[in-house]
């Protein structure tokens, strides 16, 4: 009998020593392996929100710096992993995690009840509370959320200001922009009479704008707090992450991680074109980067197009007229969200710039086969006839003798494709590729100047297109000659 009992209280020990393995197998998820596979975790989050994450110069090199971009580092740490920063457009930073670009967003993100819909967040851990930032001149004028009856506010798309803005500030008409730099250029230039922004980043411009004030405004709901977003269903990962945030809490970490922020964010520096210049050289090399890419391969594509609705087979034509009309009648944001999301919910891991490049050069192409299709309809036919009389066929009347005319017929419109495709590149800024308009936007975060940094854009793409213009002038000029 002894025996027995024996042997029924080892199976049960043997049940219960199990027990906690069993429940830690199923306390994974693929996020989490993921992680863990890689050796790598990637958060997302908009560098363009001091003191949460900003550009600053650290050792002598630009870096992504600011207390949430400690609290990742934390986070890496803790899972024994190296932490990589996926920069892009706060719009863009819930669709990259839904689609797996990245695996974390952490970038001062409230916790709100559509959001919770999309993806799960993690515990607390920071307490925020909104202010009203206007100017110093009129900040007498508004002491309580009543007074902006029928007053021009701005805030943040897609944010807890954008809903108070709304719900509190009752009557006001209200402008919703991407950027809190931009936000705060329309209130130095009178374009709105105030803007709601955190009391972090309020105070913040005002410590750096003497014309900037904070007004008395206390709203009803302002004060939430920001957490970690992540996927649904990722039990292993939310774990982790609530583990970290517990020790941030326990050793009060995040006051040191926003000392140290303050302190990057006010250092002393060297001059704002010393600085900045060099963000502008690296965004002018992805502009034409993209460009050239954008008329390469659109080219290519166009060429093809072309052909295709010149055919005579029925199903080439109509696939290349639908292909160019939903490309012309679609906004060049939409492709990219399209092919930089949609490439991800297909299991292709594409870059930020590949994704871009490609989304340029699609659109490109089929604006560029419409001046393909109009250069070759104006060579001449006789030129077609007296190939085919010499004995060519088709194909190589159109390759030796209509083609090479029909190039020198579209290079002008070739030419204004290619400057045309300079500017509209700037809208890649939204997946974070670095070009002109995102690096502008990270110098606006991280000097709080909202207006000098556009001025400076605005003059480089003028440089870039007014050379271009020029070198296509003296190509065609030359082609002129051999007439």
């Amino acid at each position: 009998m002894k025996q027995k009992l024996g042997v029924i209280v080892a199976l049960l020990l043997l049940v219960v020593g199990l027990l906690p393995a069993a429940a830690s197998a199923e306390e994974t998820d693929p996020v989490y392996e993921r992680i863990q596979k890689n050796g790598e975790l990637v958060v997302g989050l908009s560098a363009d929100y001091a003191p949460y994450e900003f550009h600053a110069e650290v050792d002598g090199k630009d870096t992504v710096v600011g207390f949430d971009v400690s609290i990742a580092e934390k986070v890496a740490k803790d899972l024994g992993v190296k932490l990589r920063v996926e920069e892009l457009g706060f719009d863009a930073l819930l669709g990259s995690l839904k689609t797996g670009k990245v695996d974390l967003v952490i970038s001062g993100m409230v916790i709100t009840e559509e959001r919770l819909k999309e993806v799960d967040f993690s515990d607390p851990y920071y307490t925020v509370s909104q202010r009203v930032l206007v100017r110093k001149d009129d900040v007498n004028q508004y002491n309580s959320t009543a007074d902006f009856d029928g007053v021009p506010v701005g805030a943040q798309k897609q944010t807890l200001q954008e809903e108070l803005a709304h719900n509190e500030l009752v009557g006001s008409e209200v402008t919703s922009l991407q950027k809190v730099p931009d936000l705060v250029n329309n209130l130095i230039n009178r374009k709105v009479d105030g803007v709601i922004v955190e009391k972090a980043i309020a105070e913040a411009y005002v410590q750096t704008n003497e014309t900037l004030a904070i007004a008395p405004v206390e709203f009803e709901n302002g004060d939430n707090v920001t957490a970690i977003a992540m996927s649904k269903n990722t039990p292993a990962l939310m774990q982790a992450v609530n583990q970290s945030i517990q020790e941030i809490e326990e050793e009060n970490l995040v006051d040191q991680y926003k000392k140290e922020a303050n302190d990057l964010m006010f250092q002393e520096e060297e001059s704002f074109f010393q600085k900045y210049i060099p963000f502008y050289i690296n965004g002018a090399k992805y502009t034409i980067l993209l460009a050239f890419v954008g008329v390469l391969f659109g080219m290519i594509i166009g060429s093809l197009l072309a052909l295709m609705k010149l055919s005579k087979n029925k199903l080439l034509k109509y696939l290349a007229v639908a292909y160019i009309e939903y490309v012309r009648g679609t906004p060049l944001l939409v492709q990219i969200f399209i092919v930089y999301f949609g490439t991800g919910v297909l299991g292709l891991d594409l870059s930020k710039l590949v994704a871009g490049c490609i989304a340029v050069s699609l659109n490109s192409g089929a604006y560029v086969a419409e001046i393909v299709r109009a250069g070759i309809n104006a060579v001449n036919k006789g030129q077609t006839e007296a190939a085919r009389s010499l004995g060519m066929n088709q194909k190589e009347a159109m390759r030796y003798i209509v083609f090479p005319q029909a190039i020198k017929n579209i290079l002008p419109a070739l030419g204004n494709e290619f400057v045309t495709i300079i500017k509209e590149s700037s809208v890649v800024s939204v997946i974070g590729v670095s070009e002109l308009i995102f690096q502008t936007g990270v110098v606006q975060g991280a000097s709080f100047k909202p207006f000098l940094p556009y001025v400076i854009v605005s003059l480089i793409y003028f440089v870039l297109t007014f050379c271009i213009s020029r070198l296509l002038g003296f190509a065609e000029r030359r082609l002129g000659v051999n007439d």
